[in-house]
């Protein structure tokens, strides 16, 4: 075997393995191929393994299986109550159909673009029916199911299946979040203010109460005092008569015995003859004056 021969073998080798190599591809389980003649889809593999195709005149795009995620931008929307909030919605979804997909959609990202739009545009319609209230309370799950279900609808023309549609974060824009926190403050200091100026009101008009009962029980406490204090004196007075009748000597004892307690005080000076009537008692027990002499 001469050299011509060997280079000529070598050659239909390299051939042979070339054409061979061009005419299989994998397809591994996360993925699903289509086949492309011409730039035309002619087939759709779907199960993972080794597959052949014609060599140089078909090649083969690759679609992913797995549940794949489409999180268009934030977008503001005009509310029921016309107020405005930044909605940042996603959708979940699967291809299931790589040769459709390729149809209507062509490429990932121009499918991306176009499917997000119409998310954005569901979303808008929808969010757009409802107030800001509702979508702070249960009604967010409801609008996020009519949403869902629209998609899922539309998904089908893609060759895509929709998993799941929800709504991220409601945010307000940053200049309605400003207006609204001022309102809130403004709302907030009003109510402190009226409260501040119903409690000074229940203050005085418990402190006028107060000392209303207060110079009420006062004037009794004084009214009663004085009655008892003249019935004290009015029953002094009796008892000192009756003693006087009885004994009168004994009573102008007594009253000197007062009047002796008297000048216990400090800065009380008297200035009297020591033979006075005042001292009598001191004098005699009798309280008899002494006789002079003549």
């Amino acid at each position: 075997m001469n050299r011509m021969t060997l280079a000529v073998i070598g050659v239909a080798v390299v051939v042979v393995g070339i054409v061979v190599f061009s005419s299989l591809f994998t397809v591994y389980q996360t993925q699903q191929a289509l086949i492309l003649q011409f730039g035309n889809p002619v087939g759709v593999e779907r199960e993972a393994g080794l597959k052949f195709k014609m060599p140089f005149i078909q090649n083969v795009e690759y679609f992913d299986k797995r549940i794949l995620d489409l999180d268009p931008p934030v977008q503001e929307v005009l509310l029921a109550d016309q107020k405005r909030i930044n909605v940042d919605a996603f959708a979940r979804y699967k291809i299931v159909d790589p040769l459709k997909f390729r149809q209507r959609a062509v490429t990932l990202t121009n499918f991306r673009q176009v499917f997000g739009g119409l998310l954005n545009s569901e979303v808008r319609s929808e969010v757009a029916k409802v107030s800001l209230a509702d979508m702070l309370s249960e009604q967010r799950g409801e609008v996020m199911i009519r949403i869902a279900d629209e998609m899922k609808t539309q998904a089908p023309r893609f060759g895509v299946e929709v998993v799941d549609v929800r709504i991220g974060r409601t945010n307000l824009p940053e200049a309605t979040t400003q207006a609204v926190y001022n309102r809130m403050r403004s709302e907030r200091i009003a109510q402190a203010a009226q409260l501040r100026a119903e409690g000074e009101e229940l203050k005085a008009r418990i402190e006028a109460e107060a000392n209303k009962d207060r110079t009420i029980i006062f004037a009794e406490a004084n009214k009663k005092a004085q009655i008892l204090r003249g019935e004290g004196d009015g029953q002094r007075t009796r008892v000192l008569n009756e003693a006087y009748g009885q004994d009168p000597g004994f009573f102008d004892f007594y009253r000197s015995l007062e009047a002796y307690g008297a000048l216990g005080g400090e800065g009380t000076t008297m200035v009297l003859s020591p033979d006075s009537d005042f001292f009598r008692f001191f004098l005699d027990e009798q309280g008899k004056a002494p006789q002079t002499a003549r």
